[in-house]
């Protein structure tokens, strides 16, 4: 696999508000099950938790609303892995509705020890499948 990773997502009622418009917070539900399924077409099928105790949490978040997804919407949301650190992947993340770019997202993944909450090194199995979808730039921190 190469590049960026796509999930189609039809938008149902509990997704949106009164009015029929995606409620902001459902947006990041829809970015984590991006990343989730591009993790595990990566061969990662519990991309929260290894086997090791090491745990995935989301470290940082940068979300730009560009346009409203609304009832029965047929959208897209892409996660594209462009940095791998010692302890960190970096995505780029998308939702859109055919053209229409709808939102941006910078969201940066910390891969941390269960029982400590302290960082912890990738495992190198994750960071070289992860260095193989696309070129990613190498961050040897």
């Amino acid at each position: 696999m190469t590049g960026e990773f796509s999930l189609p997502i039809r938008v149902y009622i509990e997704d949106t508000d009164a009015g029929g418009i995606v409620y902001y917070v459902n947006y990041l539900k829809f970015l984590e099950r991006a990343r989730t399924e591009f993790m595990r077409s990566l061969g990662v099928h519990r991309a929260a938790l290894t086997d090791d105790g090491r745990i995935f949490v989301v470290s940082q978040l940068s979300v730009s609303y560009l346009l409203p997804a609304k009832l029965d919407d047929e959208i897209v949301a892409t996660a594209l892995a462009h940095q791998v650190g010692g302890a960190t992947i970096d995505f780029t993340q998308t939702v859109r509705r055919t053209d229409q770019l709808l939102l941006k997202a910078e969201v940066q993944v910390a891969c941390v020890d269960q029982a400590s909450g302290r960082p912890r090194r990738l495992g190198s199995n994750i960071r070289e499948r992860l260095l193989a979808t696309t070129k990613i730039e190498r961050d040897e921190v």
